[in-house]
C-alpha cells in the first residue's frame, strides 16, 4: 500500500495529478493551517503575457485551518475566472471539449475553500482517469499535530508500507522516523512534459487547466516521462 499527503490545492499543477496517479491513497491535509499566497486559493494560467493567477477571495482569520477557511462570495468571483479562462484558452485545441465541465463546477455556491479544491481536484482527476483513491485528513481519527508523527498516523491508519513524498521533503522531513516504523520513504522527481500552448514559448507550472485545454486527457504524455 503506498502513500501520498498533499493539502488541497485550487486547480493544481500536473505534478500534483503525477503524484496521486502514483499511489493507492492520497490524502488531502486538510486539517493543517492555512497559507495566504501560496497554492490553496490561487493558481496560475498562461496567457499572452506570460503567466496570471486565478485567485479565489477568502475570509480566515491567523491560524485557520484549511477546513475552516470561508470563500468570500461578496465578490463574483466565477464570473471573472470563467471569463479570463475564456479570453486565454477560448483557442486552445481542446477548449471546447473540456470548458462545459469547468463552467458547471463554477456555477455551484461553494461556502469554504476545502471543498472547492476538492471539487476542482477530483474534475482533473476524472478526466486524467487517475483511479486513486482520495480521502480527507480531516475524516481521519486521532492525527498527531507534530508533522512527521502525522503523517506516520495517516501511513497506519491505511497499513501502509511506503509513503510517497514530495521532492522538498527531504527539507523538512524527519527521514528516519520512517526507517524507525518500518514504512519505505520514496521521493517524487517529477519531470515535466512540453506540449503546445496557445502563446509563445512554453512556460511549465501552470495549473493542469492549462494542460487539459491545451493537450487534452492524454496523461500518458505525463506517465511516459515519469514511471
Amino acid at each position: 500500500m503506498r502513500i501520498a499527503v498533499h493539502q488541497p490545492q485550487f486547480m493544481p499543477w500536473l505534478g500534483y495529478f503525477d503524484k496521486m496517479d502514483k499511489v493507492d491513497v492520497f490524502v488531502l491535509l486538510d486539517n493543517v493551517q492555512f497559507k495566504k499566497n501560496e497554492f490553496q486559493n490561487r493558481n496560475k494560467i498562461k496567457t499572452s503575457n506570460n503567466c496570471i493567477w486565478l485567485t479565489v477571495p477568502v475570509s480566515f482569520s491567523f491560524g485557520d485551518n484549511i477546513s475552516d477557511v470561508r470563500i468570500d462570495n461578496k465578490h463574483d468571483w466565477q464570473k471573472k475566472h470563467l471569463h479570463t479562462i475564456q479570453t486565454n484558452y477560448g483557442k486552445a485545441m481542446f477548449f471546447k471539449d473540456y470548458q462545459p465541465a469547468l463552467e458547471e463546477l463554477y456555477k455551484k455556491q461553494y461556502a469554504f475553500l476545502s471543498l472547492l479544491n476538492i471539487d476542482t481536484i477530483n474534475l482533473i482527476k476524472e478526466t486524467f482517469s487517475i483511479n486513486t483513491e482520495v480521502v480527507t485528513a480531516s475524516s481521519i481519527p486521532d492525527l498527531s499535530e507534530e508533522p512527521t508523527e502525522r503523517l506516520l498516523d495517516i501511513c497506519r491508519h491505511f497499513n501502509a508500507d511506503t509513503y510517497l513524498a514530495g521532492a522538498g521533503g527531504k527539507t523538512y522531513m524527519e527521514c528516519e522516523r520512517f526507517k524507525d516504523a518500518g514504512i519505505k520513504l520514496l521521493f517524487q522527481h517529477f519531470v515535466h512534459p512540453e506540449y503546445k500552448q496557445v502563446y509563445g514559448t512554453f512556460e511549465p507550472f501552470m495549473s493542469a487547466i492549462d494542460f487539459i485545454f491545451n493537450a487534452g486527457n492524454n496523461f500518458d504524455l505525463v506517465r511516459e516521462l515519469n514511471v
